[in-house]
């Protein structure tokens, strides 16, 4: 077992070598990505805490972890608050408790290829009225007191075929091409992981469950394009598919690459590119853009292929995790299974289709008083038996050539005491009444995530309850689980995501649920397509939207309490299992089909 505390002493006499009064670790990469390799897991390797989002301050005589929502939990199970304080966000900020907590005059460590500049103005800010100033590091102080800290991945790029994607890498870059002359720059800087594999039709394995591959690129005004990436991750096949409009460097020549854009508008996004990127860019003398990257937009809007493969892979997704509810219902209530061998049977099931190239996170398999961890993760230590009486939560999703998945069901194990099942089939219901609101929503051309998110939460705030995560996030095709801009949250979530207008051509999760701590999680998700509708009598010069849903697999009847439900939401339930025996029953036999036909039969 390592010790983290031994850890965090090591770190602090680090920081004493250097000069520093406090470091801040954040659990991201150079790219911002969400989801990051191996060796850029600074801040699980320092605390213990194993969530996927997340930041640590460390300061001579004192610490803290900052996490939203979804590890309230974890993280307190996960590190040790002999040696962490736990603060919540977007309650408490970083910044905000670095100036409540370090000394006058403190000189406070940040790498600058991990930070954005609009964290580091606010910071600064609060950190001025103490006299206390932010210090940028050439070498993270973490590293230098990580001995066994992995490699970047060395696995290679791969072709992602103009079939699946739609359309090829020339005019994607001819689209960006167009934008840049629209905004007068001269070139656009992609420091985005899943933005590079998008532009480029690539993708890689450098971290793990997202498609990705280690890399920077530099689009110019004409298209061609500048890709950093280590050389022995390219084959001649890549070489072929990315042709001589791509010229390849190595990848450590980025750096120094921005330093020859002297008197050229280049554009970085604020959001995505890191503070070092605007710093090289502006000492060697371009005028830096602070625009989003323009790939943003155009991945979440999906084409015609990415929504036909993606119906495709939910088809066989759907059908494996049939496959899997069956087996939960028929085998968990004996005994003997457990978290872990749960995730591996599930993970069997998706792998027999002989198409799943990798999940697309970690599964979140979690019974009992775990489901009340939105974002758990079962590892060799926290595994618990799937015991009869408790809820058990599945959270997982498949990456397929043809699309990413990501689903939610809950299911009863055994039989349940009569007060338990009344109130989980009360809390489910709610969940489900408000998973309905969304899917049937109808709303005008340019309604944020953040207008609608209620709708969801509605069911659960008539009843004095809530969830503390949003409601929808967006997803890639065969790339990343959670993709941006779109989002269906409070409209005060962190970031602007809240905000982004809604799009004909994004796809969205719906994902209500209810956590009652140390007890059960109940959590019901599918993935939407947003799609244009025509209102009878509406106002026809109005554009309006709704939902397509996309996933199918049936929603717990054992856990639903039918009087709770109107009339309208009975028949969307009924229409709902109606359409997942015509998607899934084709891939379904023997057993397996007639346990749908009955898990599907109306309710209304």
């Amino acid at each position: 077992m390592p010790d983290h505390h031994d850890r965090l002493v090591a770190l602090r006499r680090q920081l004493v070598q250097d000069g520093l009064d406090g470091f801040v670790v954040p659990l991201t990469d150079e790219h911002m990505s969400e989801y990051v390799g191996a060796y850029a897991q600074r801040l699980g390797w320092l605390t213990g805490f194993q969530g996927s989002a997340g930041t640590a301050v460390v300061l001579p005589e004192d610490a803290a972890i900052f996490t939203d929502g979804r590890y309230t939990l974890q993280v307190r199970e996960q590190a040790s608050a002999d040696d962490w304080r736990f603060v919540d966000v977007p309650q408490a900020s970083v910044a905000g408790w670095l100036a409540d907590h370090a000394a006058d005059g403190a000189r406070i460590g940040y790498d600058p290829w991990l930070h954005t500049r609009a964290w580091l103005t606010e910071a600064r800010a609060a950190l001025a009225e103490k006299g206390a100033v932010l210090v940028p590091v050439d070498t993270n102080p973490v590293d230098a007191v990580w001995p066994d800290r992995p490699a970047p991945s060395d696995a290679r790029l791969t072709v992602h075929g103009d079939q699946v994607a739609g359309a090829n890498s020339a005019a994607k870059r001819a689209g960006i091409a167009d934008w840049l002359a629209e905004k007068r720059a001269d070139a656009v800087v992609l420091s985005a992981l899943d933005s590079i594999a998008w532009a480029l039709n690539v993708r890689g394995g450098d971290v793990d469950h997202t498609p990705v591959a280690l890399a920077y690129a530099i689009v110019g005004s004409d298209g061609t394009t500048d890709l950093f990436v280590a050389p022995e991750k390219i084959d001649d096949a890549v070489r072929q598919h990315l042709g001589n409009a791509v010229r390849i460097h190595d990848g450590s020549a980025f750096a120094g690459a921005l330093a020859g854009y002297a008197g050229k508008r280049v554009v970085a996004d604020p959001e995505r590119a890191v503070s070092a990127i605007f710093d090289a860019l502006e000492a060697g003398g371009a005028t830096v853009v602070p625009l989003r990257d323009p790939v943003v937009l155009q991945k979440a809007l999906k084409n015609a292929a990415e929504v036909a493969g993606h119906r495709a892979a939910s088809a066989r997704d759907g059908a494996a995790l049939t496959r899997f509810l069956r087996w939960v219902e028929t085998e968990c209530g004996k005994g003997g299974q457990t978290e872990l061998s749960a995730a591996a049977r599930l993970l069997a099931f998706r792998q027999d289709s002989g198409m799943l190239l990798d999940l697309s996170f970690p599964s979140i398999s979690a019974t009992g008083a775990h489901g009340a961890i939105p974002h758990y993760h079962v590892t060799e230590d926290s595994n618990a038996p799937i015991l009869p009486g408790q809820l058990y939560l599945i959270d997982s999703g498949g990456q397929y050539a043809d699309g990413t998945t990501d689903v939610t069901r809950v299911m009863p194990i055994g039989a349940l005491a009569k007060e338990q099942s009344a109130e989980m089939r009360d809390r489910f219901t709610r969940v489900l009444k408000g998973h309905i609101a969304i899917a049937t929503a109808v709303f005008p051309d340019g309604t944020t995530g953040g207008q609608i998110d209620a709708f969801a939460r509605r069911p659960l705030w008539e009843a004095g309850l809530d969830f503390a995560h949003g409601t929808g996030h967006g997803i890639g095709s065969y790339l990343a689980v959670h993709e941006g801009p779109q989002r269906i949250a409070k409209p005060d979530y962190p970031g602007a995501a809240a905000l982004e207008p809604l799009r004909a051509g994004m796809m969205l999760s719906n994902e209500p649920g209810y956590y009652k701590a140390g007890e059960y999680g109940i959590r019901i998700e599918n993935l939407l397509l947003i799609e244009e509708r025509v209102v009878a009598g509406g106002d026809p010069d109005r554009v309006m939207l709704g939902f397509e849903t996309l996933t199918f697999a049936p929603i717990e009847r054992d856990l639903i309490e039918p009087a709770l439900l109107d009339p309208d939401e009975l028949s969307w339930l009924d229409a709902y299992h109606a359409s997942v025996i015509a998607v899934i029953g084709p891939l379904l036999q023997g057993d397996d089909a007639a346990w749908l036909a009955r898990k599907c039969a109306r309710i209304g």
